[in-house]
């Protein structure tokens, strides 16, 4: 499994000690507010994404990573890149995304790995683009798809609810950490 560093994180492979600090932020409202399942996930419930995480990146060969600062070691939460399938506008349907644990908001920590993300998509992957959809409302991961170099393309549906989608295209300057 590639793992990446940027200059403050460790973008790597899940660990099981990420368990209890992943259940815990999936369990913080805040966090979860504009997350698609509309909901907190309990512990079993962030075990079972965990799970998926780590066989969609085997089936794909690039998938979500833990997000782990490295002054402290300290779990922050995951960035990367995940396939939706059921994406309706294009064919184009690998996605960088990132939830963080909240005490890690306002650090650029979503900013640098998300370039880190679309840098190793585009560039190690070879991928043509890659898009990001967010909930309108939530304007902090719309700023961090921006300075990780994404454009706003339009504002659809998407499982129930109304997103706006970024992209970026390989012909794209690719973003700078």
């Amino acid at each position: 499994m590639v793992e990446i560093e940027t200059e403050r994180l460790l973008l790597r492979g899940w660990r099981d000690e990420d368990l209890e600090p992943y259940a815990r932020l999936c369990a913080d409202p805040e966090v979860m507010r504009f997350i698609g399942e509309g909901s907190n996930l309990t512990r079993e419930g962030a075990e079972g994404q965990i799970s998926r995480f780590v066989r969609h990146r085997e089936e794909r060969e690039f998938g979500l990573w833990a997000m782990e600062e490295k002054a402290s070691e300290t779990f922050v939460g995951f960035v990367g890149l995940a396939h939706q399938e059921d994406w309706s506008e294009g064919e184009h349907k690998t996605e960088v995304g990132w939830r963080l644990d909240r005490a890690f908001w306002g650090h650029g920590f979503a900013t640098e790995a998300a370039k880190a993300s679309v840098s190793y998509g585009l560039e190690h992957l070879g991928l043509e683009r890659i898009i990001s959809i967010i909930q309108p409302e939530n304007t902090a991961s719309r700023r961090v798809a921006e300075r990780a170099g994404l454009t706003l393309r339009g504002e659809t549906r998407w499982r129930g609810t109304t997103v706006v989608w970024y992209a970026i295209d390989c012909n794209a300057p690719s973003p700078k950490s």
